[in-house]
């Protein structure tokens, strides 16, 4: 067996342990740390399966971003974690039912895949580059699906913006067509005051 399946192994069976203590976990702050350990494994995968670009953007962008806003969220938040397990029995066969049929159905995408086909032993040309094949196949075949997915996210920032902002009553503003409409008698105003006598 080479070293690069028995740490393929290693590594799945280490991702595979993190996302189960995800969701086994009781502290929501454990389970956002299992989540970290879990992409660090699945981007340790993604260089065994050399797809340096793939394994760096899911290092920094859910490691460095996501999962950080994740535990700033849950650390700011006062959860009820009693509430929150209070209709987990009660759903527990709905979930069941669903993660035995969605593991039914990649079971049988991967069978009928990989049924009969060898795994050709690949050699990349030297100056071979993930990061260019998959921009190539990003912006060629999938270019539609691509834009797609864009505009979705900024449907989804809008939406999120939208929701969370909320006018405060203290603020102040200026309203720049009241003062295009001021006339020059408006912007300075005199006022009579009787003048103070010294020594009154």
């Amino acid at each position: 067996m080479l070293f690069e399946t028995v740490l393929f192994y290693a590594f799945g069976t280490i991702l595979l342990g993190a996302a189960l203590r995800v969701i086994t976990a009781r502290n929501p702050v454990h389970a956002a740390l299992y989540l970290v350990l879990a992409f660090f494994t699945a981007a340790a995968l993604w260089l065994l399966l050399r797809a340096e670009f793939l394994a760096l953007a899911l290092v920094l962008v859910y490691v460095g971003a996501v999962m950080v806003l994740f535990l700033f969220v849950v650390m700011m938040l006062d959860v009820n974690l009693e509430r929150l397990r209070e209709g987990f029995w009660r759903y527990l066969p709905l979930g069941l039912a669903v993660g035995v049929l969605m593991a039914v159905e990649m079971a049988l995408v991967l069978f009928h895949r990989w049924q009969g086909m060898a795994v050709p032993a690949r050699a990349e040309p030297p100056g071979y580059s993930n990061t260019r094949a998959l921009g190539r196949l990003l912006y060629t075949d999938y270019a539609y699906a691509f834009e797609l997915a864009a505009v979705v996210l900024l449907v989804a920032i809008v939406a999120a913006i939208a929701l969370t902002l909320r006018a405060r009553k203290d603020r102040r503003a200026q309203d720049p067509a009241a003062q295009v409409r001021v006339r020059r008698e408006e912007r300075v105003r005199l006022v009579q005051m009787p003048a103070e006598k010294e020594g009154g």
